[in-house]
């Protein structure tokens, strides 16, 4: 049974965010020190509790309907200050929703706000997104709270100025991390540890009290920390799910290609199992180290799921998909069943997708196996030449032989590194200090 279409409710909530001012009233999105007033007990918000045109919510001030959220209400020129007037410098990337600015809060800006670095993102007016998914992330992401959810800190509504703040998370997205051409790539374990903590973060939105279909689930949207924890981020297109008697949310088609259900996208009807598939699409992402989409590739493997996933279940083809760049380091029986849980997620029959709780079990066990191959180790032996050279380079040059010894024991030192390094274990890859730069954050659409 469909929801039916509600009346504007974000004209009401904030007036001076659409240019419309009430008699005798402030705007609403005037900003206020300190954060959000807190009440003694707090239920989330949904979108149709404000949608209902007889709530008393709907003259509220934004900041009043999301107290208890602990969300701070920032001025922008104390955003300027933080970004350093949103300096070039501190340009991170650019997605649908607008630019992002990696920025630092002193903890003298604001009582109650502890010093940390901050990801600082911008409305483009112009650009993709507009309002309405400025103000949904903002209800959703003010209020609720996971370890697998990127933490809003506060925001700005402030004349033409709309902003989120975010903590900052330092490795950027998974499809910079996945997808990066010249780089160490992603180790197994981290995989498995990102495929853990992005199921979880949707299981908990599926299981709310009152659930959330993310709807926007792929690779750019998930966020990584120094230790390659997951968090979802952009809620932008966050739907609240089906309650009651309905068995789905019906809503215009929107996302992103090579992730959205395929029912989701000829009907229209959204439900937690388009989330699954969604997951589905990203955990064949971290087993092959593909998009979901690539145009590059020969036609018949530009749709990753219509190309891999009829070998999903075939273990005699499932080394054929395998990214590659892992170079067998990977547990083969932990890859199985992955690819068994990925077939599942991306079945055409929604019926047959697991739920999220039951995605979460299965890949928390994939972390036990240890049957992941260790490197062997490499030392290269001199040629017979070269020991012939470095014997005539001593007779005939004794002084400089004391003088460069100590350089040429040092290079071999780096030399004998170098291989031992290439080839160590992919705990100790992910680890390592000269490992897996990332860039400071998503520069993809999904911004």
């Amino acid at each position: 049974m469909a929801v039916k279409k509600k009346v504007s409710w974000m004209r009401s909530i904030v007036p001076a965010c659409f240019g419309v001012i009430q008699e005798e009233e402030q705007p609403p999105c005037e900003p206020k020190k300190g954060f959000v007033t807190k009440q003694s007990s707090f239920q989330r918000l949904s979108f149709l509790d404000l949608s209902n045109p007889s709530s008393t919510m709907l003259s509220e001030d934004l900041s009043i309907s999301l107290a208890g959220s602990n969300l701070h209400v920032f001025t922008h020129a104390e955003l300027k200050v933080v970004t350093q007037n949103f300096s070039p410098s501190n340009f991170i990337g650019e997605g649908g929703f607008g630019p992002v600015y990696k920025g630092f809060i002193d903890d003298k800006l604001r009582y109650g706000l502890k010093a940390q670095p901050v990801a600082v993102k911008l409305l483009d007016l112009e650009g993709l997104q507009g309002h309405r998914e400025w103000l949904t992330e903002v209800i959703f992401l003010g209020q609720l709270r996971h370890p697998h959810l990127v933490k809003l800190i506060g925001y700005c509504c402030e004349e033409d100025h709309r902003v989120l703040v975010y903590e900052y998370m330092p490795r950027g997205s998974l499809e910079n991390q996945l997808f990066r051409r010249y780089s160490v790539s992603l180790p197994w374990s981290a995989r498995m540890k990102i495929a853990v903590g992005a199921a979880k973060g949707l299981a908990f939105l599926h299981e709310a009290e009152k659930p959330v279909i993310y709807r926007d689930f792929k690779a750019s949207n998930i966020l990584l920390d120094s230790d390659y924890t997951p968090k979802l981020s952009d809620f932008g297109l966050a739907k609240d799910g089906p309650e009651g008697d309905d068995t789905h949310v019906s809503t215009r088609v929107m996302g992103t290609q090579g992730y959205a259900a395929p029912e989701y996208i000829m009907t229209g009807h959204l439900t937690a199992m388009s989330d699954v598939y969604s997951f589905g699409v990203v955990l064949l992402e971290l087993l092959t180290g593909r998009r979901s989409v690539d145009k590059s590739r020969v036609h018949r493997e530009q749709n990753l799921v219509e190309w891999a996933r009829p070998m999903l279940n075939d273990h005699r083809k499932l080394c054929r998909i395998m990214d590659s760049r892992l170079e067998g380091l990977y547990s083969e029986t932990g890859a199985r069943k992955a690819a068994a849980l990925a077939y599942l997620c991306l079945s055409h029959r929604p019926k047959q997708r697991p739920t999220m709780s039951s995605v979460v079990k299965s890949l928390e066990s994939l972390q036990d196996f240890d049957d992941i191959p260790i490197g062997t180790f490499v030392y290269i032996v001199p040629s017979e030449t070269n020991l012939v050279k470095e014997d005539s380079t001593k007779d005939s040059e004794p002084k400089k032989e004391s003088k460069n010894s100590h350089h040429r024991h040092s290079s071999h030192g780096q030399r004998h590194r170098r291989h031992r390094s290439q080839t160590i274990s992919p705990e100790n890859v992910r680890t390592s200090n000269g490992g897996l730069k990332s860039p400071l954050h998503p520069s993809s659409r999904g911004a």
